[in-house]
């Protein structure tokens, strides 16, 4: 078994390898420069360990684990295209570093790119392996799509967040961990409970998110603290923070709500108030408990031995204890 430090150090060797030899090189300049900004690399990281459940000749997964990286990256490139956003990793994004529209056609072409690297898969496995990655990409589109609409909403539910979060972070998760399976040999079965494990575990990670913005560390967050609030995004905290305001908090929520004019500061120190009069930290630590544990019942569930699972374990606490 191959630890996981073992497995990120081999698959970012294998993608700073890759050579775009294909003209004209406008076109390609932008990829190469958002996959060499590195990352966790959790998905194609996520994809080698569940094939290492089952297989250890890791270099027979490098191409489609190669590809989900270039997928995630795509959706990357678009959504700080649509926010506007000025930063990836601490340096400008493609459409600072070259415009709007190298962003969107770049970004068209690593989709295609990484549906290649997903076909290179074994030909046993190739329809499954391509009609899980089609359905998911349709996914995140869906989810994508929602966040969008619940922008412009006061009434969404816990429900609808959950499946949205769900669609929009965490399928591609599953999907990663599924697609290593199969790749593996792993039985259907097993497959199934390492993308439940996947879902669930994504689901509690974006949780975890909602709740670092509002009371993380900037320094070990990597973000800067309470830009959710500062945008009126519809996380967690926020909904159940609506759900269970009233009275006079509930027009102080309000107003900050629709407040077109703020000091930024002011407007986080309101809210994150609100959040810890209604107690909302407990509310969000708790749901995030629950999708833990239920991803750890699935992982529990695949049939192989216990000590293979352990570094996925190891890897997927880590995730979640990102220091509050």
């Amino acid at each position: 078994m191959f630890t996981a430090s073992q497995i990120l150090d081999e698959i970012n060797k294998h993608i700073a390898s890759l050579q775009f030899t294909r003209t004209p090189k406008g076109l390609y300049e932008p990829i190469e420069y958002v996959l060499s900004l590195g990352g966790k690399r959790i998905r194609p990281v996520l994809l080698l360990m569940a094939y290492n459940l089952y297989k250890d000749d890791l270099a027979s997964a490098y191409a489609p684990a190669t590809g989900i990286e270039v997928y995630h990256n795509y959706t990357l490139l678009h959504d700080d295209l649509m926010d506007r956003a000025d930063l990836r990793r601490g340096k400008p994004t493609v459409h600072k570093a070259w415009d709007d529209n190298a962003a969107i056609l770049s970004g068209d072409a690593m989709l295609v790119l990484a549906y290649q690297y997903i076909a290179a898969c074994s030909p046993e496995h190739l329809k499954e392996v391509l009609d899980l990655f089609s359905q998911t990409a349709l996914e995140i589109c869906e989810g994508q799509q929602l966040d969008m609409e619940f922008e412009a909403r006061k009434d969404v539910s816990e429900q609808e967040y959950l499946n949205m979060i769900r669609l929009k972070t965490a399928v591609l998760l599953a999907s990663a961990l599924k697609i290593g399976a199969i790749l593996g040999g792993a039985s259907a079965v097993d497959a199934d409970h390492l993308y439940q494990f996947g879902v669930r575990i994504g689901i509690a990670f974006q949780l975890q998110d909602d709740l670092l913005d509002v009371y993380g560390n900037t320094e070990v967050f990597g973000k800067k603290i309470g830009g959710d609030i500062l945008c009126n995004k519809k996380t967690y905290m926020l909904i159940k923070a609506l759900e269970h305001v009233d009275g006079p908090r509930q027009k102080e929520l309000s107003f900050w709500l629709d407040a077109k004019n703020f000091d930024p500061a002011e407007k986080i120190r309101a809210v994150t108030s609100i959040y810890d009069r209604l107690n909302i930290r407990r509310f969000c630590e708790n749901k995030m408990r629950e999708y833990y544990d239920l991803a750890m019942e699935s992982l529990s569930a695949v049939s192989v031995v216990e000590e293979k699972k352990h570094e996925l374990k190891n890897v997927v606490k880590q995730l979640m204890c990102r220091d509050i």
